[in-house]
């Protein structure tokens, strides 16, 4: 069942205060809607979050959705990013892809970001992305409502966040 609140903190080893701490609360206003709110401490910002579900996945059509959050991590205060991104568990494999169309206010463009996540035993997961411009590496556990990831961010500087659903 999905819950319809979730929060969720960041912590990334880096001079730049945007990325610094970010934190996110999310809410399930329908089942297709979800509203939310970014706060990116170190810059003093608060920006909107917005994920419209245009497709549910299911055998044999992707998951389908349109959003916004502040652009990649590393952007400027006050950038946004807009995308439109397709996600699909592969068949029987414990692989799951995804891909977008982002329109980045800090590029003035569109770019192209992409991921595989890799589910491991123990209800742990791998995921490689690349944000359109940079990539990055998280390991992930799931602990019933409960979400830590590790973070490798740029191949170069470590990060670590928790969500929670509730």
């Amino acid at each position: 069942m999905e819950t319809p609140w979730n929060i969720s903190g960041r912590y990334v080893d880096t001079g730049l205060e945007r990325p610094r701490w970010r934190f996110t609360a999310n809410y399930r206003l329908l089942s297709r809607l979800q509203i939310g709110v970014e706060f990116n401490a170190a810059a003093r910002e608060v920006g909107p979050l917005l994920t419209w579900y245009l497709l549910t996945e299911s055998h044999s059509q992707p998951a389908l959705f349109l959003g916004t959050s502040s652009d990649r991590i590393g952007s400027p205060k006050g950038a946004q990013s807009y995308y439109l991104t397709g996600a699909k568990h592969l068949w029987q494999l414990p692989l799951s892809v995804y891909a977008s169309l982002n329109y980045s206010e800090w590029d003035e463009g569109l770019n192209f970001p992409f991921g595989v996540n890799v589910e491991l035993p123990l209800n742990f997961s791998l995921r490689q992305m690349y944000d359109g411009d940079r990539s990055h590496l998280l390991l992930a556990h799931d602990y019933r409502r409960f979400s830590f990831s590790l973070l490798y961010i740029w191949y170069e500087r470590f990060g670590a966040a928790m969500a929670v659903g509730f």
